[in-house]
């Protein structure tokens, strides 16, 4: 058996979580690999809507067993929270819920180092989603964090403040008074005591040695999908950098962040929206700041699951797309949201680049810096409501064209059309 990877292939919220709830009934085990309460997976169905942080999206599948892999960084405040939307809605996670024991732990101060950092940075602000993120990878990489499996130590006190007066120590030459910052509408020090209290239910999950666990899971044949977080453009050495996340978000995070050989990986499904969207700073080639970008936010309700912050939108770009493809190896695309371009007369997408005076399908390494123009091409749209009932063959002529554009482009498959939030609104092609 091989592990399969979902992963998103623009700069996030490209409605992973809705496909993972979809495909879970085929697969035995689902283990996010990187990421953190950064990210915002939203599934919707039975009218109930839930947003996961931490937890991966097959959770709603009782027959499937969820792990949170070493490559995920944990808010135990953030991650009780979860817990506790998912049970007041119904569904319980103690039996199919793993969390792996080199999986690091996001600190109270970590939070404190983020919001600091960013403040200071003023108008050069990355657009962080203040979550403890870059701060926990930070530690990470330099041999300083802390994990799940510490939580098993006596030490565990000891450790955590050393860390704590080691981020204090920094934090303190910022002119900032950190005591009055407030996190998920807590001051910092009843945020620090709710994060110490949400300790004991961490501590009452199952831990595993995941790498262990995962790879005897595939000897044994049983199947395994990679979930992603955040896209692959905000990867941290393959996106805009610096307007990146703090982790591997393409497919080769999946052999770090789950400790899965590079021969065990099997099919890669690239997922990505009809169009474009980004929070926070950074270049966006196809941005829209006119009446077509104001309409894509309001019909596609974009704004941040996690942040709550408006998204930046704008037309599909095909050069960014072909770049995600190259660099995850995808065998497969799932195309989101196509039901948000149901009332444009007319679709643009970007087919490559102008800079310098010269085309180019490549994202330049300047790509922050250099003004880069999309050439566009104009597409017929289909100006109707999209009927799920019906099935991909009886979709409106021009969805159709429009997806088999987008195939003969970039050389993969579109497998998936989907046309709503609720996983019932989902079109096998």
């Amino acid at each position: 058996m091989k592990v399969d990877v979902l992963l998103g292939l623009q700069w996030g919220d490209e409605g992973k979580g809705k496909i993972v709830d979809v495909l879970t009934p085929k697969y035995d085990i689902i283990a996010r690999f990187q990421g953190g309460p950064n990210a915002g997976h939203t599934i919707e169905f039975d009218g109930k809507k839930f947003v996961l942080h931490t937890i991966p999206s097959g959770i709603f599948n009782k027959e499937t067993i969820n792990v949170i892999g070493n490559g995920v960084i944990i808010d135990p405040f953030v991650l009780k929270k979860e817990l506790a939307k998912l049970h007041e809605g119904g569904i319980e996670v103690r039996e199919n819920l793993l969390v792996s024991r080199k999986a690091h732990l996001i600190l109270p101060t970590h939070r404190l180092l983020d919001a600091v950092s960013e403040y200071s940075k003023w108008k050069d602000k990355i657009g962080s989603t203040l979550k403890g993120i870059s701060p926990a990878y930070t530690d990470k990489v330099s041999r300083n964090g802390m994990r799940i499996g510490d939580l098993e130590s006596d030490e565990f006190e000891k450790r955590y403040l050393q860390a704590r007066e080691r981020h204090l120590n920094t934090i303190r030459q910022y002119e900032i008074d950190y005591l009055e910052m407030e996190f998920d509408g807590l001051r910092f020090p009843e945020y620090e005591t709710a994060w110490l209290e949400a300790l004991d239910v961490l501590r009452k999950l199952k831990k595993v040695n995941s790498e262990y666990y995962l790879n005897n899971a595939l000897n044994a044949g049983k199947s395994i999908l990679a979930e992603g977080a955040q896209g692959t453009l905000l990867d941290i050495d393959f996106g805009s950098y610096p307007f990146v996340t703090s982790s591997n978000t393409i497919t080769a995070g999946v052999c770090s962040g789950l400790g899965i050989a590079p021969s065990k990986v099997g099919r890669v499904f690239g997922i990505f929206k009809a169009y474009c969207t980004r929070v926070g700073s950074g270049p966006f080639p196809t941005e829209l700041q006119d009446e077509d970008g104001n309409l894509l936010r309001d019909l596609g309700n974009e704004y941040g699951s996690t942040t709550g912050r408006p998204r930046r939108c704008g037309w599909l770009d095909l050069p960014a797309l072909k770049y995600a493809i190259m660099l995850n190896g995808v065998t497969e695309l799932m195309m989101m949201k196509a039901d948000v371009l149901n009332d444009f007369n007319e679709l643009k997408v970007a087919i490559n680049y102008r800079y310098n005076g010269k085309l180019t399908e490549e994202i330049p390494f300047e790509s922050v810096t250099l003004d880069m123009e999309p050439v566009l091409e104009t597409l017929k749209g289909w100006n109707q409501k999209v009927k799920v009932s019906k099935g991909y063959d009886e979709l409106p002529v021009e969805l159709k064209d429009y997806v088999t554009f987008i195939e003969e482009s970039v050389g993969v498959p579109i497998t998936i059309v989907s046309v709503g939030p609720d996983r019932t609104e989902t079109i096998f092609k």
